[in-house]
């Protein structure tokens, strides 16, 4: 074969592949979250990425305005505290929530393949393929409580599991830091709300094994 009719060949194939790879871009933008940001502070010294602790309020929207969801309604209207990137809510937010600063708002729309699907939620707040609407307002990025890093912090006398004791000291830091009031009940459920899911063996204590699995949560 002559060398100019392997090359259109080749160019022939090249444009084929690069019309499919065109598809697939078109096909996955239509799974995208759209972000409009509706206030950014001057300063941000850190942006929220995969692992964080976020403290967050947030309220969901259904695309005809019927509001389903509402932060500020749960827990006496403290922010919601979540690890971001880990399937604690659902997919769409947490690619919506990537690279937010402390104080940012932000509006995002969530299609439903990154939302409830064709199922709909459970509770029946959410009819199936419904698109999702959130406003959000981040309060902090703190280090997740999830890196080996925190373990460490938080595991004082170095026994390579954490205890109820260990752990209600390092939620006290953490809740000092927003400078938010919060009774010792939601300080409380919050410790217990822990344990219930990750304490597997129900020992009293969670394990480093333990301490790495994430568990999904609503919303």
């Amino acid at each position: 074969m002559h060398f100019s009719c392997k090359c259109v060949l080749f160019l022939q194939a090249l444009s084929l592949f690069s019309s499919f790879m065109q598809g697939q871009k078109l096909e996955e933008g239509v799974d995208e979250v759209k972000i409009e940001v509706l206030h950014l502070p001057e300063n941000c010294s850190s942006k929220s990425k995969k692992g964080d602790l976020l403290n967050a309020h947030y309220d969901g929207y259904l695309a005809n305005g019927t509001k389903f969801y509402c932060s500020r309604t749960q827990n006496k209207g403290h922010p919601k505290w979540f690890v971001l990137g880990v399937g604690q809510v659902i997919k769409g937010l947490d690619i919506a929530m990537m690279g937010m600063c402390s104080g940012e708002k932000r509006k995002v729309t969530i299609p439903p393949s990154l939302a409830y699907g064709k199922e709909g939620s459970a509770q029946g707040l959410i009819p199936p393929d419904a698109t999702l609407i959130f406003e959000i307002e981040l309060y902090a990025v703190t280090k997740g409580p999830r890196s080996i890093e925190t373990f460490k912090q938080i595991d004082v006398d170095n026994d390579k599991k954490l205890s109820k004791t260990e752990i209600n000291h390092y939620l006290k830091k953490e809740f000092e830091k927003d400078d938010k009031p919060r009774d010792q009940s939601y300080h409380n459920s919050v410790l217990e709300d822990i344990f219930k899911k990750n304490d597997h063996d129900g020992d009293g204590f969670i394990s480093s094994k333990e301490y790495n699995v994430y568990q999904h949560d609503e919303l």
